[in-house]
């Protein structure tokens, strides 16, 4: 009986190769994906529409010490968020930063207050603005120029806990 049985089989498993239906049976797709988490975003909202960051978080005083230090590579539509707990005149340095990077300071009410246009890597030169600000969003140098962002868009916070 099972000499009977391998041709069929061998049909069977041929056909489902090949993308063909036998008797009513229906391929199932291949390694289908899995669905992908989305992380905490900024999205800003400009006049051109919503524009979206994916970004990693820097909440302590360590990760927020750290940034992006030592990064290679850093893809448009990726950046950090850093969260401080209060307002206060902000200065960022590039120390042990490869990239170059736009700085885009927010307030309290996550308007953009200031912009530093592609940061030069591997600086210790304080940049920031010279009023409050509570929030960085830290994107590949160029990007926020490219994108239409400038001072007095207002951006969102999601997923950020």
């Amino acid at each position: 009986m099972w000499r009977r049985a391998a041709p069929t089989i061998t049909l069977l498993v041929l056909a489902a190769t090949m993308g063909m239906e036998m008797s009513g049976c229906q391929r199932a797709p291949a390694n289908p994906e899995p669905a992908r988490k989305a992380g905490p975003e900024v999205v800003f909202l400009l006049p051109s529409g919503p524009l979206r960051v994916e970004v990693e978080l820097a909440r302590s005083e360590a990760e927020r010490a750290r940034g992006l230090m030592y990064r290679q590579a850093l893809e448009g539509g990726h950046g950090m968020l850093f969260l401080f707990p209060k307002s206060d005149q902000l200065k960022f340095w590039m120390r042990n930063t490869y990239l170059p990077l736009d700085m885009i300071f927010l307030d309290e009410g996550r308007r953009v207050v200031h912009i530093e246009e592609n940061a030069k890597p591997l600086t210790d030169t304080p940049r920031g603005p010279d009023v409050p600000s509570r929030y960085v969003v830290e994107v590949p140098g160029g990007w926020a120029r490219a994108h239409g962002i400038d001072d007095g868009a207002t951006a969102q916070f999601v997923g950020v806990p």
